[in-house]
């Protein structure tokens, strides 16, 4: 498995500078690649490195070709991307960067884990650096490093690198686990647990009100408030799908399958009324916390699965009658043919956990043989 360490750089003066350096030609090659690329509308990496290689190698001589190779890399991801939007039908114009992060691998950097220092290809030859590993992440030391990119933020560098480890070895179990997400309860589990915080959804509100009343006055104030409040609601998302995602692998145990809906395109096929049950449907990080619980999971041997999400909250656990009026109000579902009541999130992780199962005897698998994420994902959308 492979996980990203953040390291944090601590460069002398003399070295701060030839880092700023080396990262402003950087950027400059990457949008140098970035402008021919989505002006000529090609997203071939060969075909732009021979557009620009030699050009920029004129232009930008004391950078390492490694580092002028590695921007066009980064230029043709962006461009590919640009491109895709163009062909949907959606906006997008020439990407730019002010600050591109230098993708580094082991032939321009490497890293002594021993004495922690790190040495970076620059533009004046290579530099070595001290670095400072955090304490979380102190258990990742060691382990094989692969590529590095080196970020400059808020006055501060920082070096991510990828290190490779082994697989835990578990002995895969029998134990299922169906989880409802949603935005009343942020996650509800077939095991009768229901995860997350009340209060989040009041922190959500209160910044939103904040912001808005702020952006309604447009004073220089009401400014400088903003910019201090930039990328709040982000990070506030960010440390509720990690507590989610970590209480939730807490309550498993090791070897076991947790079972998740594909919400993909979900924003798209939900119907919502304008107002707050829009807005948080649009804003909800659902992506974000299916990345993070892949990663918590993989590290206690816990397998992460995806089933097509259609009529597990119209369906009735118990006895199977589907029909759109099982589900009475957001938190009351009362089966139509037997009578059963239950929470609505309950009864649906219930039934994403039975609907995983039967895919599974559909397929001729056992429980304890499992399936990959990839397999029963298309499994489940055919």
């Amino acid at each position: 498995m492979d996980r990203t360490v953040v390291l944090q750089l601590t460069p002398t003066h003399e070295q701060f500078v030839l880092l700023q350096q080396t990262l402003q030609e950087h950027t400059a090659c990457f949008n140098a690649v970035t402008e021919e690329g989505f002006t000529s509308k090609c997203s071939n990496g060969v075909e732009l490195h021979k557009r620009t290689y030699f050009a920029l190698r004129t232009q930008y001589p004391n950078l390492p070709a490694q580092l002028v190779c590695a921007a066009r890399v980064k230029a043709t991801e962006a461009v590919k991307s640009a491109l895709d939007r163009v062909k949907k039908g959606r906006k997008a114009s020439t990407p730019r960067s002010r600050v591109c992060p230098i993708r580094y691998d082991q032939r321009s950097y490497w890293i002594r884990w021993d004495n922690l220092t790190t040495s970076l290809a620059t533009v004046q030859g290579r530099v070595q650096l001290t670095f400072t590993v955090p304490k979380h992440a102190e258990k990742y030391v060691g382990g094989k490093v692969c590529s590095a990119d080196l970020c400059y933020r808020k006055g501060k560098y920082t070096l991510h690198v990828a290190v490779s480890l082994p697989d835990p070895v578990v002995s895969p179990s029998n134990d299922v686990i169906g989880v409802d997400l949603g935005l009343t309860h942020p996650a509800v589990t077939s095991k009768h647990q229901f995860l997350g915080e009340r209060r989040w959804k009041e922190q959500e509100r209160r910044l939103f009100r904040l912001k808005r009343k702020l952006q309604a006055k447009n004073t220089k104030s009401a400014k400088r408030h903003l910019k201090k409040l930039s990328g709040k609601r982000f990070r506030q998302r960010k440390d509720h799908d990690h507590v989610l995602s970590k209480r939730l692998v807490q309550n498993t145990t090791p070897g076991s399958t947790i079972v998740l809906e594909n919400l993909t395109h979900i924003r798209s096929r939900a119907r919502m009324r304008k107002g707050e049950g829009q807005r948080r449907l649009h804003s909800w990080s659902f992506a974000q916390f299916h990345a993070f619980l892949n990663y918590k999971a993989q590290e206690k041997g816990i397998e992460v699965v995806k089933v097509d999400p259609r009529h597990t909250s119209q369906t009735c656990s118990c006895c199977g009658h589907q029909a759109r009026n099982n589900r009475r109000s957001q938190s009351l579902f009362l089966c139509r043919v037997c009578g059963f009541s239950l929470n609505a999130d309950l009864n649906a992780s219930r039934n994403i956990r039975n609907k995983y199962i039967a895919s599974l005897a559909s397929l001729g698998t056992s429980l304890a043989g499992g399936l990959s994420s990839s397999s029963l994902s298309s499994q489940a959308s055919a």
